[in-house]
């Protein structure tokens, strides 16, 4: 391998692996780190369900042949546009799939510092090597953003956890568990704990707990009408957000936050009815005090209303989200990280995910405050890989030709 490249991608989940397989195509020279799918892998429990549908529950090559659609027909799997959830464990090995098909030059390395001088980026990878590239792609999702509230934070690591932290939860089996939460992750969660055997509770700030109701299929035309399908949901707003990343780009800063603020609230996927009601809640409770006390942690909660309630747990699970800031991601040297303009802790970026650091892109969930709710799902992957590619390849070609003419070369007919 070379110790240069016109582009290192770091990250290689759905939108590091699109990334990578579209500049291929377009005879880009890239080298793309990481190791595949870690954070489904690594991150999400076995048993759990995607609420994407299936249709919207795909990576992206530039021909958009290999779907999830086509890798379940291939392998025998239960696979419909709506209405059958996804395996968590069947869009992972789709993913690595996707890699070993597109994205062959993978380097499972991790990407330990970067750095910028002299108008191009130095990469530390973690078996020491260094590189050196013109352009850099931030495609890690939601790692580093793991949100837990200051309340817990106190609490040593052998009684609290975050959700992402736990893949086999049969360690729980027999042991009393309290998942702070009320969104979609919090419920499934508490789902899998109780299926699994354990004794859970979960613990809500919101008064009630929704669980999304499936929509009946097959769709009426009024239904298609009046809330049309996207790949984040139905309805209009939906649409907007899937249809138009870049007229979302050019809204004004506190229309952009106040509408992905309020877009899709917590809740749980509908494929839990029937499942999780057999968990107890205490649904409008704040966690006041939290404290470790012989091998147990003793939560003091308080409701809306003034009533108080004391729970004694061995472990709690803070099933509370994520929260993006580019600034704990821990390879961001700190010459970089005080150079980018930020916008609510994630970098303002240019209508082709370029940061105000020149040749730095940001995708996935560090996009969102730029482009829109479309960026917190893997189905963004398509809009990021498509305009980012093309902006690259397009970099790419006037570069060459600038070094063309610096070394006296005319150009070849037909790539000017």
């Amino acid at each position: 391998m070379p110790n240069s490249s016109e582009v290192a991608i770091i990250g290689a989940g759905p939108y590091g692996l699109s990334i990578a397989a579209h500049l291929r195509t377009k005879d880009v020279e890239h080298r793309i780190f990481g190791e595949p799918m870690q954070f489904w892998l690594g991150h999400m429990p076995r048993g759990m369900l995607l609420k994407s549908e299936g249709f919207a529950s795909t990576l992206y090559d530039p021909k958009a042949d290999f779907t999830l659609e086509r890798y379940c027909q291939e392998n025998n799997i239960d696979y419909a546009d709506l209405g059958i959830p996804v395996r968590v464990e069947d869009f992972s090995s789709y993913g690595l799939a996707f890699q070993q098909r597109f994205v062959p030059n993978l380097e499972n390395k991790k990407v330990t510092l970067l750095e910028r001088s002299g108008g191009e980026f130095t990469l530390r990878l973690s078996n020491g090597e260094k590189i050196a590239a013109r352009n850099v792609v931030i495609a890690t999702g939601l790692s580093h953003f793991e949100h837990i509230p200051s309340e817990l934070a106190s609490l040593p690591d052998n009684l609290l956890s975050h959700s992402s932290a736990h893949v086999h939860l049969h360690q729980f089996k027999g042991r009393d568990v309290t998942v702070i939460g009320a969104g979609a992750s919090a419920t499934e969660l508490a789902t899998l704990l109780q299926e699994e055997g354990a004794k859970v509770r979960m613990v809500a700030r919101r008064p009630s707990i929704e669980i999304h109701s499936q929509s009946p299929l097959p769709r009426s035309l009024y239904q298609a009408i009046r809330r049309p399908m996207s790949p984040i949901g139905a309805g209009c707003k939906a649409r907007f957000f899937t249809d138009f990343p870049q007229i979302f780009h050019r809204l004004a800063k506190p229309v952009q936050h106040k509408l992905v603020k309020g877009f899709l609230g917590p809740s749980g996927g509908w494929f839990l009815r029937g499942r999780f009601d057999r968990v107890p809640v205490l649904a409008g409770y704040q966690i006041k005090e939290a404290q470790a006390s012989g091998g147990q942690v003793v939560l003091r909660l308080k409701s809306q209303n003034g009533d108080e309630h004391r729970i004694e747990t061995e472990h709690v699970i803070a099933a509370t989200g994520y929260r993006a800031d580019v600034r704990r991601m821990p390879f961001l040297g700190a010459g970089i990280a005080s150079q980018l303009k930020l916008s609510n802790d994630v970098p303002a970026l240019s209508t082709h995910f370029e940061t105000s650091v020149p040749g730095l892109f940001f995708v996935g969930a560090s996009a969102v405050e730029s482009f829109g709710p479309l960026l917190r799902f893997a189905c963004g992957a398509k809009f990021a890989a498509n305009r980012l590619s093309n902006h690259l390849a397009r970099a790419s070609r006037s570069a060459g030709r600038t070094l063309a003419a610096a070394r006296g070369i005319a150009p070849v007919h037909g790539l000017q």
